[in-house]
């Protein structure tokens, strides 16, 4: 087993086999080159998603720069603000991100299984040959013909085996699967799921069950938005390569990307009404040919009056420096807007304002602290609102 650490914004050089590296540039995890220098040498380096990887025999460990506490807020904001405004899960993040998520999930599987595990009602069709609930009378004169057993029944049951338990145990056996989480939390989750043998585990490759907060599921609210936040980082779609990687990883793009249009819109709905859409579908031309999806758009009186597009890292592709100012001025352009907004991480890239010459667009460019407490980062998107709806 090979073991790569490389941080979010840098690079390692390691020593890999021809296959190794193939099944690592093919992977979607990192990016990876041969050195033309020397035989047998490939440079490893972040694309944006940090965690841990395996990936055939190598083991890809990325690092982000944020530390772990803020980056859980960032997600579990964005699938749930009112209850990750105060930071609900409060995670000892020494050892990283991969064990920081294992404690702050049986933290709260256990605090949400304390009172014992959640009950509900649930439907079940089945062949029996006692009579129980409803006759289902087509399926019977349908399938058996006559014949009076066995009889297709439906009836309802008060159950462990319900969606809320489903997810739970879907997050916990995905998690177990993980390399580099701690003995602790190992040990702590191979007992959740002990304790949810009742209920039924998901197919590999299959979507989690719906549910609804409602006011009898209060105490599995935060332990939910945890465990399908751990299901979309182990999920095999979040590597859109070639090759297969199984481990826990984060899309930091797609995470500010979430976190801003959820942050923002809350921000404008409550303060100015309005609507806000996220991806909002308009066209460049007349003949509608070219679709545009910005990140939000924010409707007052059923027009767009402001647009706001989140970037985690400044785009600079060869030969179109400024492609995101760009960008902006297409969408302004279709919206018949006189200001657009494009949203930075701090770091990667710098406020400023660029008026556009004759037209007099005005393209203001934010940067958003991420190292910043909950509190005083919400208070900077409250600010950025203020200019976007001036």
């Amino acid at each position: 087993m090979i073991r790569i650490d490389v941080p979010e914004t840098g690079q390692a050089w390691v020593e890999l086999t021809p296959e190794q590296g193939r099944r690592l540039a093919g992977s979607g995890v990192v990016d990876a080159r041969q050195s033309p220098y020397e035989p047998g040498i490939w440079e490893v380096t972040p694309n944006g998603k940090v965690g841990v990887a395996l990936i055939g025999d190598v083991e890809v460990w990325v690092t982000p720069k944020l530390a772990i506490d803020r980056l859980l807020f960032l997600v579990g904001y964005a699938a749930d603000p009112k209850g990750w405004r105060d930071e609900a899960v409060h995670l000892n993040v020494r050892e990283g991100l991969v064990p920081a998520i294992a404690q702050a999930l049986w933290r709260q599987s256990e605090r949400a299984l304390g009172q014992g595990l959640l009950q509900g009602y649930r439907t079940f069709e089945e062949s029996s040959y006692v009579l129980r609930g409803r006759l289902r009378e087509s399926d019977q004169l349908r399938r058996h013909h006559g014949r009076v057993i066995p009889v297709e029944i439906r009836h309802d049951d008060f159950t462990v085996d319900i969606p809320e338990n489903q997810i739970l145990l879907a997050a916990i056996t995905r998690l177990l699967t993980v390399s580099r989480v701690d003995a602790e939390s190992r040990r702590r989750l191979t007992a959740l799921r002990i304790r949810l043998a009742d209920v039924t585990g998901l197919v590999r490759g299959t979507a989690l069950p719906a549910w609804q907060p409602t006011r009898l599921n209060t105490r599995y609210h935060t332990a939910l938005r945890l465990a399908e936040i751990v299901w979309r980082a182990t999920a095999p779609e979040h590597s859109p390569g070639t090759v297969a990687a199984n481990g826990f990883l984060f899309d930091l793009p797609r995470v500010f990307e979430d976190f801003v249009t959820v942050a923002v819109s809350e921000e404008l709905h409550s303060r100015y009404g309005g609507a806000a859409y996220p991806q909002y579908p308009c066209h460049l031309d007349d003949a509608l040919a070219v679709r545009m999806r910005p990140d939000l758009v924010w409707e007052l009186g059923g027009r767009p009056a402001a647009v706001a597009d989140a970037k985690y890292k400044q785009e600079k592709p060869a030969g179109y420096p400024d492609a995101d100012l760009y960008q902006m001025l297409a969408y302004c352009t279709a919206l018949h807007l006189a200001r657009g907004h494009l949203i930075y991480a701090k770091g990667n890239a710098q406020a400023a304002r660029h008026v556009v010459r004759h037209s007099g667009i005005e393209i203001i460019c934010h940067a958003l602290d991420l190292t910043q407490p909950p509190a005083r980062l919400l208070a900077q998107v409250s600010g950025i609102v203020g200019e976007l709806a001036a």
